[in-house]
């Protein structure tokens, strides 16, 4: 049984990783329950709570990360509250219409929101595309936080 569970947890480990650049799973999460669901069935000898917790904040500000990544391309170009607004609206939005949603849903979200602010169409666009490379930035901040996870918890399994 404990190795269908290790199976399980490496399952979950690299179903994450890939989950970190394709936006229809969610990565940092299941690299988090892989690596919880394997120091559980080593009853936490080598990988103990407090790694764990360490894992958790490191992962939670990567979901963080993955929520506003997007806002924050268009605030640095200098968007309207309302273009930030609106691309966080839409990434939430976006997220139940899987990839196609998740690309156009901060995107049009940040677009909307510029255009509601009185900017031009031109203005909105350049604000979108902003957006968008926030959220490929995002992306890379994702890979990086799984792969700085995944290195903790072989740190603690190394040195446990």
């Amino acid at each position: 049984m404990e190795f269908f569970l290790y199976l399980l947890s490496a399952a979950l480990i690299v179903g994450g990783v890939a989950g970190a650049i394709l936006p229809v799973l969610p990565g940092i999460p299941m690299i988090f329950g892989g690596i919880w669901l394997a120091a559980a069935v080593d009853e936490y000898r080598h990988l103990g709570w407090a790694w764990l917790v360490a894992i958790g904040i490191v992962a939670a500000a990567g979901i963080a990360l993955d929520f506003v990544s997007a806002s924050i391309g268009a605030k640095k170009i200098g968007a309207s509250p309302r273009a930030l607004w609106g691309a966080g609206v839409g990434t939430v939005i976006g997220m139940f219409f899987g990839i196609p949603g998740l690309v156009i849903g901060p995107f049009a979200g940040a677009v909307a929101g510029e255009l509601w602010s009185g900017e031009s169409v031109l203005r909105s666009a350049h604000v979108g595309v902003s957006t968008w490379i926030g959220m490929l930035i995002g992306i890379l901040a994702k890979v990086v936080i799984s792969f700085l996870m995944i290195g903790m918890a072989g740190l603690a399994l190394l040195f446990a």
